[in-house]
């Protein structure tokens, strides 16, 4: 296993050589970022910004079978414990029975099954069911772009964030919200960035994707105040401080940066600040993997276990809490220790006419097709290519099937071998 999974690694690495540095995550800790499996075409939102194609409401859902299969590459292609987003359209809108067996599939792939939706239909129930079964995080999507009637604005749209934080409240799930940047909305950004530290915990990821040219919709190409440096200027105004969007790298520099903090009354601080320090502790423990699903006790174990075979991680580690704890003193004291996670994550995705190849060979967001994983920027500037193919794919009776996407009609070409 422990083989299978540097091979990975290394073929990652390889792709990732123009931009590996110390602290990039891909190659030297994870083989891919995550994977998008979408599984209905279909939406129930209309929405000025849109990656998906003028024909997808007319694309009959892939049959199950075929999901699996996906779903079986991306474990094949990246290994057990990649991150598996389950997306669409909205996924929602699949058969909810279908969705439920979606995720218990990718759960028993030992994959990390994410469901990415508008939260319209993700009722309380389904979140429930959906856990059960081994869900691991729920992505909210919700933003202006969306025209939801009566909420013409971001903050007016906080009423909706909250209800869906209180829909997943007690459930063993990240929930992590989505929001699209564009040039109406960009001056409420670090307005947003305060809802999200005020609810941190509840939230553990805010993600803002940029506005992206994909050839449809009714938004075009983005304003210039809309740039990966505004959207991170935004988030250090609240934070009233420059913050170390490099520290650690996830894929390419000039589509991702991640940054994880700790909110601690209203002040946002970022954990990790020191780039080597990330980088040698990516050499030590990239092989370390923890499933929050397991229990926090045996997480902590798995950690402790590891630090007995790395103990100068020991010392590392005491110095770290005690700096990070002298720097927050103050804040500590205002919050009456209270210390609660969240992090940012800011996208860029590259517009239809625009692909960059050195970012698509570093790509860490792929989309699972009937043909293997494409990057997801390739995938959305070519979408009817890839959705509106027919497909041959294998019954779990062992016969073979075909898929025509337009004529929603899944039929038999071959019998079952007896």
């Amino acid at each position: 296993m422990q083989d299978d999974r540097l091979k990975l690694l290394q073929k990652t690495r390889a792709r990732m050589a123009a931009v590996d540095v110390p602290q990039q995550i891909l190659g030297r800790a994870l083989p891919i970022g995550c994977v998008a499996v979408e599984i209905t075409q279909r939406c129930n939102l209309d929405c000025t910004l849109c990656y998906l194609s003028e024909h997808s409401e007319q694309v009959a859902d892939v049959p199950l079978e075929e999901i699996y299969r996906r779903l079986e590459e991306a474990r094949e292609q990246y290994g057990p414990y990649t991150n598996v987003q389950i997306t669409g359209g909205d996924p929602t809108l699949r058969k909810h029975d279908e969705l439920i067996q979606i995720v218990a599939y990718a759960h028993k792939l030992q994959l990390f099954p994410a469901l990415f939706t508008n939260g319209i239909a993700a009722s309380r129930k389904l979140l429930e069911q959906l856990t059960a079964v081994g869900l691991c995080d729920v992505a909210f999507h919700v933003d202006t772009t969306q025209q939801r009637a009566g909420f013409s604005t971001e903050q007016s749209l906080n009423a909706i964030r909250r209800e869906y934080i209180e829909r997943a409240r007690g459930l063993d799930l990240m929930v992590i919200f989505n929001t699209t940047v564009h040039q109406d909305n960009i001056e409420e950004i670090p307005e947003l960035v305060r809802f999200f530290a005020a609810n941190a915990g509840a939230v553990g990821l805010a993600s803002f994707q940029l506005q992206t040219d994909t050839g449809r919709g009714a938004w075009g190409a983005r304003g210039t105040a809309v740039t990966p440096d505004g959207v991170r200027g935004c988030i250090e105004k609240v934070a009233r401080r420059s913050l170390p969007w490099d520290a650690i790298r996830v894929g390419h520099p000039r589509c991702h940066s991640y940054l994880p903090t700790m909110v601690i009354g209203d002040t946002i601080v970022p954990v990790v600040e020191d780039s080597a320090m990330v980088g040698a502790f990516i050499a030590d423990f990239a092989g370390q993997h923890a499933d929050r699903r397991e229990g926090r006790a045996t997480v902590i174990w798995q950690y402790l276990r590891a630090l007995g075979r790395h103990p100068r991680w020991l010392y590392r580690g005491a110095k770290f809490v005690a700096t990070h704890l002298w720097q927050s003193c103050r804040a500590l004291l205002r919050s009456r220790g209270r210390a609660r996670k969240l992090s940012f994550f800011v996208q860029n995705f590259m517009d239809a006419q625009a692909l960059d190849q050195e970012r698509l060979d570093a790509c860490s967001f792929m989309a699972m097709t009937a043909d293997g994983p494409v990057s997801m920027c390739e995938h959305n500037a070519s979408r009817d290519d890839y959705i509106l193919k027919p497909i041959k794919f294998l019954r779990r009776d062992g016969s073979l099937g075909h898929y025509e996407p337009l004529t929603n009609q899944a039929r038999d070409l071959e019998p079952a071998h007896s």
